[in-house]
């Protein structure tokens, strides 16, 4: 069996992260990788691109690390973030477009299941409005 997909979580609010992974690790346990970041340096509202790198080494997988995100900001961030990791890593990390808190819990589950990178994002991004 494969490694599973690691969750990365990342919020404007280090609450809402937080949160939201506690939630993720009572469905799947320490089954699935999981990192989580929020909140700006000073302690305020905000992302930072230092604490997104650190929420997916947190997070990393052979199988892929599927970011979950909950504002414009945090994408942007995670974006830069995915761009500054090493080549090999790059690939394997993806953003998905779904919201923050079922996002991650249907994307952790899926991982648990075995479910690729790209399986774990089409599950997380049927959340979805149209």
């Amino acid at each position: 069996m494969s490694a599973a997909v690691g969750i990365a979580i990342v919020s404007h609010s280090a609450e809402v992260a937080r949160g939201t992974a506690d939630m993720v690790r009572q469905m799947v346990g320490d089954a699935v990788p999981l990192g989580h970041c929020g909140g700006d340096p000073d302690g305020g509202l905000g992302t930072s691109v230092e604490r997104i790198l650190a929420a997916i080494d947190d997070a990393w997988s052979e199988g892929g690390v599927a970011v979950l995100v909950d504002l414009g900001g945090a994408e942007t961030n995670s974006e830069m973030a995915i761009e500054l990791l090493p080549a090999e890593r790059q690939g394997k990390v993806v953003i998905c477009n779904a919201p923050i808190v079922e996002g991650a819990v249907m994307a952790a589950t899926e991982a648990w299941g075995g479910a690729s990178l790209d399986q774990v994002r089409a599950t997380a991004e049927e959340l979805s409005p149209p």
